[in-house]
């Protein structure tokens, strides 16, 4: 918007409702796509909507269920960086929201989410329709308003937009009730860039004394690693991490939030750690002496036993939230900022004193990574009759490579995780809250932004049914979304679980009596469906999908008793893992020791025993 027509703002007012005050500040916040389902106390803003909409620049996709929404406008924030928006009426309306707003706050994703609310005298009398939607979701957002005059409305979505995608990035809820939407005042417009929150000043550049005693730790360094998180992808910081990847010659991990901050094609890429992380990358993360942890939060699905967690490293922490910082582990140098100016000025700061660092301090920490590599390599099995899950992840990558991929959760995420080689922002999965039903609904999103690339959802036959209907949406929009099942016919990773920690009881964990024929249903909502069963079929199959202009439901039928490793069990340390592939002795590279405590063989270049732990 020009100068001159902000002045002209300044100066001008109109006589408008709140409805019409809330839809023309989201258009001045650049939405132009908005994810809801309308109700009785919310029908206020959706009048002012249909006007919008008619007037061009602005659509509204109408869900199937407020679940969907929130999720939708999560995987468009995801995909473009931008701040995803969302509706929902009062009560159950909002109340279903909540799954979507909880699984954005985990992942630090910016949402702005609208709900209706009863009006203002009927609030605290049980109100039809009526919860107390800011309450309930108090733990779950970054910041929330209840819009008490419609004279406010212009401030609080200003102000709204502003801290969900600044700092930490994060989901605020709106809450507007029915009357407000109804009353008029003089409406002076409130521009992104006017927003004033003096109490609200998020750290943005790195302390200079903190990044050079980071810079002499790396100088120091003969076993780095740079550990990447979401922070990293929120931040833009791919060509920053790249950069000092290279200069030190650091192997580089990342997380399940931090995939495609790194090129996982790149010979310094080890591709992800933890539970379901490369066996190589969780030997990195056990024996390094300087760990990099740029925009992580040392999860507990990453660290596995915290206190044996990269416990021979010295370790820098980098991130734009000042609370994770020596929240799980005390950092030697703990650099609050966002990520990417203070990797800039890391860069910058080498450039000045010159240090350009030395490629043979690492070559033989990087030599010995490379050997676990080849000992432990991620397996893609094959068998005479039945295919395995991980073929068509692979298979999906080799047609698709460049695609969006979102999934849902559970052991075809991690397979898509361990095997997919995604670039920034085209990897979109829900990590820290493990949302079933994420998948679909956030593809949704993702293709309406970029309605011109590939958008493909991974799923699982029970993670799918949670939100099914969303196929109604996809159909009704013409959305391009193709959705691949990877059908067990149970709860996979719940079924992995009980086989390996519960005595192989399985309770209510198969999914095989219920289940409906996918063809069909996607066929009933006017959407392509489509059946595999056997390998030939496969890769056909995938490209008449891609090839295919519409969406595309495609039920995968794989191995059903599939387990998905590396694994780290609950409470063992990252270099303790269950399922490793090993070559036979012969073939080994290096020498085998025994193991003095549970006698297994290990490479003689190990420091633990991956079967028990224990030190060799």
């Amino acid at each position: 918007m020009t100068s001159s027509v902000q002045a002209q703002d300044k100066v001008t007012t109109q006589r408008v409702t709140g409805g019409f005050a809330l839809i023309d500040s989201l258009k001045r916040h650049g939405v132009s796509h908005i994810f809801g389902y309308p109700g009785g106390a919310i029908l206020p803003i959706y009048d002012e909507l249909y006007k919008a909409e008619q007037q061009g620049g602005l659509q509204h996709i109408l869900v199937r269920h407020e679940q969907g929404a929130a999720h939708a406008a999560d995987g468009y924030a995801r995909a473009t960086g931008q701040v995803g928006v969302c509706f929902g009426t009062s009560g159950p309306g909002a109340t279903n929201l909540v799954t979507g707003i909880a699984t954005a706050a985990m992942d630090s994703i910016p949402l702005v989410v609208i709900t209706g609310q009863v009006p203002r005298a009927a609030i605290g009398t049980d109100a039809f329709q009526e919860t107390d939607i800011f309450g309930i979701t108090l733990p779950v957002v970054k910041h929330s308003y209840v819009v008490r005059s419609a004279s406010d409305m212009p401030r609080v979505v200003a102000e709204a937009f502003y801290i969900a995608q600044t700092g930490r990035p994060g989901p605020v809820l709106i809450d507007v009730p029915k009357d407000v939407g109804f009353e008029e005042f003089d409406y002076i417009p409130v521009n992104p860039q006017e927003v004033n929150l003096p109490g609200y000043k998020p750290t943005v550049k790195g302390n200079p004394r903190q990044v050079d005693h980071a810079i002499q730790l790396l100088r120091a360094a003969k076993q780095p690693l740079l550990y990447v998180g979401g922070g990293a992808i929120t931040s833009g910081a791919h060509a920053e991490i790249h950069a000092l990847a290279e200069q030190f010659s650091i192997p580089v991990t990342t997380t399940l939030m931090g995939k495609g901050a790194f090129d996982e094609h790149h010979p310094l890429s080890v591709g992800m750690l933890g539970m379901h992380g490369t066996a190589y990358a969780n030997f990195a993360v056990s024996e390094c002496d300087l760990l990099i942890a740029v925009g992580a939060r040392f999860d507990d699905r990453v660290t596995g036993k915290l206190d044996e967690f990269a416990s021979h490293a010295k370790v820098i922490h980098i991130d734009i939230d000042p609370a994770e910082v020596g929240k799980n582990r005390i950092p030697n140098v703990p650099i609050v900022g966002d990520v990417q100016r203070v990797l800039q000025n890391l860069l910058r700061r080498l450039k000045e004193q010159n240090v350009t660092g030395d490629p043979t301090q690492t070559q033989v920490w990087r030599d010995r990574i490379q050997r676990w590599r080849e000992d432990y390599p991620l397996v893609v099995p094959t068998y005479d009759v039945e295919i395995s899950p991980q073929e068509v992840i692979v298979e999906l990558c080799r047609q698709a490579p460049q695609a969006y991929y979102t999934t849902d959760v559970g052991q075809h995420q991690m397979w898509a995780a361990q095997f997919l080689k995604n670039g920034p922002r085209r990897w979109v999965s829900s990590a820290g809250l493990g949302t079933m039903g994420f998948g679909l609904p956030a593809a949704m999103g993702v293709q309406v932004a970029h309605p011109e690339e590939t958008t493909i959802c991974i799923s699982g036959d029970a993670s799918f049914q949670m939100n099914p209907q969303e196929l109604g949406t996809l159909a009704q929009y013409g959305i391009n979304v193709k959705t691949v099942i990877i059908n067990n016919g149970w709860q996979g990773m719940v079924r992995q679980w009980q086989q390996a920690f519960y005595g192989e009881r399985y309770s209510s964990s198969n999914m095989q009596s219920g289940m409906p024929n996918f063809e069909m249903l996607a066929n009933a909502y006017g959407v392509k469906g489509v059946i595999v069963e056997s390998r030939d079929q496969l890769a056909a199959a995938i490209a008449d999908m891609l090839a295919h202009d519409g969406p595309v439901l495609m039920d995968v039928r794989v191995r059903k008793d599939e387990n998905c490793y590396p694994m780290v069990a609950p409470g063992k340390s990252n270099a303790q893992m269950l399922g490793l592939p090993q070559k036979p002795a012969e073939v080994q590279p290096i020498e085998l020791i025994y193991c003095g405590s549970c006698g297994a063989k290990n490479p003689s270049n190990h420091s633990f025993c991956p079967n028990c732990g224990a030190k060799l």
